[in-house]
Order: structure tokens, then sequence, then C-alpha cells
């Protein structure tokens, strides 16, 4: 499969773009277990183009995390054009539009999945971003705004006429943010209209290697983008790989090897920010890992890691942990 002219194996896995999640040190590790490409955190064109220092710094790319996207959402053409001028001397590989983030302090303000009510000025943006960059843009948008809108398949042939080189689509409408089940069955229409012929990348509820297999073959999409399920996880890709090419599940990584991974983003989040930023850019990664999961009255522990402040204080908590783990 191609994006333009990036080349990817067969059935390759994705990591989707995510506020506070995908920074370098959770994409790094991602890629070291198989992710095929990898989107930056979403970028405000307006906070790029008025040089925030902290959105700046969201344009960081390492080598050894490439193929690698930077994911921009703004809602006027002219604004996202000069951030997609910056984020190009930045060096990815792709330049993604996210027409689909749900979030209020996004989607309300007419940016994300608010342009879905605004499908004009989508197309509009779009076109001006492809014409004025030499990198691949790709787009990344949902089913539609509601269920009375479900527009995606006639919305895939406009953005491709804008000349996009591939499409992500999120199988759940802006109204569901993320409730209820992503509906796969119109992705797979998409992909399945004749008309198309740039990839389509399905997303959302792949939590399992069973379901990557299942979402490949009953829908033929070119490609999927793995989510939530790699939050304090990124070894899924590994796991969702080996399904892939043997059928089977790998065998299981030790509990130690699970904490060592977590340590070491830990540590990589510090050395990218600072020991405070670092540790709290992580918490979510530590609320969500499945690491820790059955420990029994683990509660306060997790409490604690939570809270923990230095690099000293919550790695003497998780080396407790595996104490409790090989007393257990």
């Amino acid at each position: 499969m191609n994006i333009s002219n990036i080349h990817f194996p067969d059935k390759p896995l994705f990591l989707a773009p995510m506020e506070d999640v995908t920074d370098p040190a959770f994409r790094l590790l991602c890629k070291r277990f198989g992710a095929d490409m990898v989107y930056t955190e979403f970028i405000s064109a307006d906070a790029l183009i008025r040089n925030v220092k902290r959105t700046e710094q969201k344009l960081t790319i390492y080598d050894a995390e490439r193929p690698v996207a930077i994911q921009l959402y703004g809602r006027e053409a002219d604004a996202m054009v000069e951030a997609a001028k910056i984020a190009e001397e930045a060096g990815p590989e792709i330049i993604d539009l996210n027409f689909g983030c749900p979030v209020k302090k996004v989607a309300g303000k007419g940016a994300g999945a608010g342009l879905l009510r605004d499908i004009p000025k989508m197309l509009q943006i779009t076109s001006e971003v492809v014409k004025a960059v030499k990198l691949p843009v790709t787009v990344k948008t949902r089913l539609g705004w509601d269920d009375d809108n479900r527009v995606i398949v006639e919305l895939a042939e406009q953005l491709q006429d804008c000349g996009i080189a591939a499409l992500a689509i999120h199988g759940r409408t802006r109204a569901q943010m993320y409730r209820g089940d992503a509906d796969w069955s119109l992705i797979g229409e998409v992909k399945n209209n004749q008309r198309m012929h740039i990839p389509i990348i399905g997303n959302g509820d792949v939590t399992t290697p069973e379901g990557a297999a299942e979402c490949f073959d009953r829908y033929g999409v070119d490609a999927i983008m793995i989510g939530r399920a790699s939050i304090g996880r990124p070894w899924i890709f590994a796991e969702m790989k080996h399904y892939l090419t043997y059928g089977e599940w790998m065998k299981p990584l030790l509990f130690e090897e699970q904490k060592a991974i977590i340590k070491q983003q830990v540590l990589d989040s510090v050395n990218w920010l600072d020991e405070r930023r670092g540790i709290i850019h992580t918490r979510r990664h530590l609320a969500s890992t499945p690491v820790f999961k059955g420990i029994p009255n683990f509660k306060e522990t997790r409490i604690a890691m939570l809270r923990a402040e230095t690099l000293e204080e919550l790695f003497k908590i998780l080396d407790s942990v595996l104490e409790q783990e090989v007393l257990l």
C-alpha cells in the first residue's frame, strides 16, 4: 500500500493522533513495537502561526519514528495554509488535516469535526492546503455530524477531488463523540466505492488483534489506525502484527518487561519536557495501562502513582508493585 510515494507493508497499522498522548516519547515506543506510521498530537493552526512555544514544540520529529504525519486543525483556510507551510518545514512525510476531533473546544468553534457542518469550507481548506505544500496531504474525519447527516460516502469523493493522498475515517458521528460502537459499514462502503482510488484508513474500536484482522478482511481497508487501545500499551502493535502474520497471539510480555516499557516512556517524556511536566504528561498512560490489571488491592497504589511528582517517588512506587507481583 502506498500513500503518494510512501510505501507501507501489507495491512499496515498506524498510531492515531491524540492530544496529550502522541508525543515523541510515545510515538517512538509505538514505532519500536511495529507501528507503520505515527501522527503527532493535533496542532492548532492559529497557535502555530502565532509562534506559541508549546505548539511549536509539537513539531519535533525524530528520524527513528519516520514516517510521521503532522496533524493540523483550524477553521479558516488562510491560517491552515500558513500553518501547513510551517509544518512542512519541520520535515514530516505527510501533512494531515483534522476534520474529526469532536471535543467542544475544537468542534464547537468550527474546527475539527465542526467542519462537518460546513462542507464547502472543509473542501476549500483542503484544496488550498493541497495546492500550498509539496508534501502529500491527507484527511481524518468522521461519518458525519449526526445520524441524520452521515455524509461520508459523498464527502470522501469530494475530498479525493481536492487532491488528498489518503483518507482516514473514524466510524462515529460527531454527535456520538466516543459513545456507542463504531460503525465500520460506511467505512467499507467508502472503500468499495469504485470511484475511490486513494487509500482508506479505518479507525474506531479496534482494540484486539482479532478485531484488526476482522476489519481488514471484512471491510477491505488499506490500513487501520489504532487510538485509545494503545494508551499505556504501545506493544499492542506487536500483538496485532504477530496475529496478522501468524493467525495467533504472540507470547505475552512478562510483567517486568511491560513495566520496564512504561518506565522508559516516563524517562523519555521527562527528557523531552522536564521532570514535572514529563511525569504529568504520562499520567494518562499510567492510568490506562493494563500492566497492573488484576493486582489485588491496587487502588491506593494507583492513586499514589498518579500523584507522584518526581521520578524517584514514581519509580519507587513502580518498583514496589513489581515486588508485590513477584510475591504473588
